[in-house]
């Protein structure tokens, strides 16, 4: 296949993929396409089913790449590694369309009576949410399963009394994190080469994996002194 054809094939299951990042990817070791004797790239069907392992991972696990390249790097050896986190043993060719969708309980676009009734949570509950920016829908109405864990976490809150009005502080110090993650990752996007997208989403990612990290370190050692 042509990377063309390797887009047609991923883009079902996961529709922001690109050219690029499939390009970033292979830089990075984590694919190895055939070359014509023109230098064209062709990928196989064990390629796409190493890319499908790899999305899924990164997108319902998130994890780094250098944990998945470590992985399959092993798995290439003809080791048997140990688990990645979650417990997942499965090596890429295992890795089904299906499969990849249940590996963190990743569900498709929820529409708004789906997301109510997964969640638990009253249409006067959304509304707050969606008013003080906590949730958003998509151009078809639908929200991301980033939306779904929001509203379960604010109906848990909900129950401590805390209001989506109370939550205000959330949505500012994620706008703050994202402008440090924006700002660090501002010199990749001046590059032109064809995976300087994708290298960008992947820095943004560590960040944004960084400063929750940093975070819950933060509240957990405060929450730990009330115990004291």
């Amino acid at each position: 296949m042509n990377i063309g054809e390797v887009l047609a094939e991923l883009k079902e299951h996961f529709p922001q993929i690109s050219a690029s990042k499939i390009r970033f990817l292979e830089e990075k070791g984590l694919v190895t396409p055939r070359r014509t004797a023109a230098g064209y790239r062709k990928y196989t069907d064990a390629d796409v089913d190493r890319l499908r392992f790899i999305l899924a991972l990164q997108r319902d696990q998130y994890l780094p790449l250098k944990v998945i390249k470590d992985y399959l790097d092993a798995v290439d050896r003809g080791e048997h590694p140990e688990s990645l986190p979650g417990g997942l043993t499965l090596t890429p060719r295992s890795v089904s369309d299906q499969l990849a969708q249940e590996l963190a309980g990743h569900t498709r676009p929820l529409t708004r009576a789906e997301l109510q009734g997964i969640s638990g949570a009253g249409s006067g509950l959304l509304e707050s949410l969606e008013q003080y920016g906590m949730i958003s829908a998509d151009e078809n109405g639908r929200y991301s399963e980033h939306c779904l864990k929001a509203v379960r976490s604010a109906v848990i809150l909900a129950d401590h009394g805390l209001e989506p009005r109370h939550l205000r502080p959330f949505r500012a110090a994620a706008d703050r994190e994202l402008g440090l993650i924006e700002q660090a990752t501002a010199p990749l996007a001046t590059r032109r080469d064809s995976a300087a997208g994708a290298r960008r989403a992947e820095a943004a990612r560590e960040l944004s994996e960084a400063c929750l990290g940093l975070h819950s370190a933060l509240v957990a050692a405060a929450v730990a002194d009330l115990d004291t």
